[in-house]
């Protein structure tokens, strides 16, 4: 049965985007268990303006990068009892011993209520700077996004698995979802010509395309997907099994992570995902990427938005009204 959507409305709200120069193309996708219903305006390079956008135009993630890996990979590890998350770390992760991160559990870190300080530029080279500083507050006072929960987490994930974050994540999530061409970038160089470019590089003068722009909240980098993978990723959250693959987590870790964890603080928040405001049945992922996935269990539906917005500018905010008017058409 065909999605009930308003398609014409959401072709004229991301097409405004590419109109405006807000990103040179977008692809874009509202789908459920069976059906999707998929844009691409735009081009991939206003440099290559005879090559559009495709469906499997390959993205820089950005923030996604926390729910396809980090999130996933905890998934994986607390259904296979593993990990409990309101046991504090310092008393099973003996690097955290003696640190201010020992009094936190793995559910702070997934609410963003840890207290731990905000940004990860300084601690790239091996992520254990952030082990060794003050918490900002006592951790479940305040909901405060920080990307380094998902940094703390991924090396969490790495401690206890013996693998690096991406070889968990491509071993026990994507491989199994058929989801072939998501990775860790940097990409190899003929992956990367069909990626679409992000920011300019400051340092050599050209655009980044295929590798990682902002301050990935992991040593390793960002991950690169395509929208076919991500859907598929989004499909075995509303019906865990459906499409045959058989990931690390399932049904208790999703419906654990989509509903309320923190309590009467504001804004409110699951595990590593937010219902979108003014509804309780809409959820996405935290941060606020260029690329964006919405999910509602009780709709039984899906929506993927993919841009780089970065090729024009770094301000976010030209982006904003599409990416909150986007799913209100997607989910109406």
């Amino acid at each position: 049965m065909a999605l009930d959507l308003d398609i014409d409305r959401i072709r004229e709200l991301v097409g405004e985007g590419v109109r405006d120069k807000v990103y040179p193309g977008a692809v874009w996708a509202v789908g459920d268990r069976s059906n999707m219903v998929i844009g691409t305006p735009g081009v991939l390079d206003p440099d290559r303006p005879d090559e559009p956008m495709r469906h499997d135009t390959v993205f820089d993630v950005g923030a996604l990068t926390q729910v396809l890996a980090v999130w996933s990979a905890i998934g994986t590890l607390v259904e296979d009892g593993t990990l409990r998350l309101d046991e504090e770390l310092g008393d099973f992760w003996s690097a955290l011993r003696g640190r201010p991160l020992a009094r936190v559990t793995a559910r702070h870190l997934l609410t963003h209520t840890a207290g731990v300080p905000l940004g990860t530029d300084q601690h790239l080279d091996t992520g254990d700077g952030v082990f060794h500083d003050a918490l900002r507050r006592p951790p479940g006072e305040a909901v405060e996004y920080t990307d380094r929960a998902a940094l703390v987490l991924g090396r969490l994930a790495e401690e206890l698995s013996g693998r690096r974050l991406d070889v968990l994540a491509a071993t026990r999530v994507w491989q199994p979802l058929d989801m072939t061409r998501t990775c860790y970038g940097p990409l190899p160089g003929e992956v990367a010509a069909r990626c679409a470019p992000t920011e300019l590089d400051d340092a050599t003068g050209s655009r980044l395309r295929g590798t990682a722009h902002g301050a990935p909240a992991h040593p390793l980098g960002g991950v690169f997907s395509v929208l076919p993978d991500l859907a598929a990723f989004l499909r075995h959250l509303l019906q865990p099994g459906h499409g045959g693959g058989q990931p690390g987590f399932g049904p208790a870790w999703v419906q654990e992570s989509l509903r309320i964890h923190t309590g009467d603080l504001t804004p409110p928040g699951g595990l590593f995902w937010h219902p979108v405001p003014e509804t309780d049945d809409i959820w996405m992922p935290h941060g606020s990427p260029g690329a964006g996935a919405w999910l509602s269990p009780q709709q039984g539906r899906w929506a993927v938005l993919l841009t780089n917005e970065l090729y024009f500018t770094r301000d976010p905010a030209p982006l904003g009204h599409i990416r909150d008017t986007f799913p209100i058409l997607a989910f109406a």
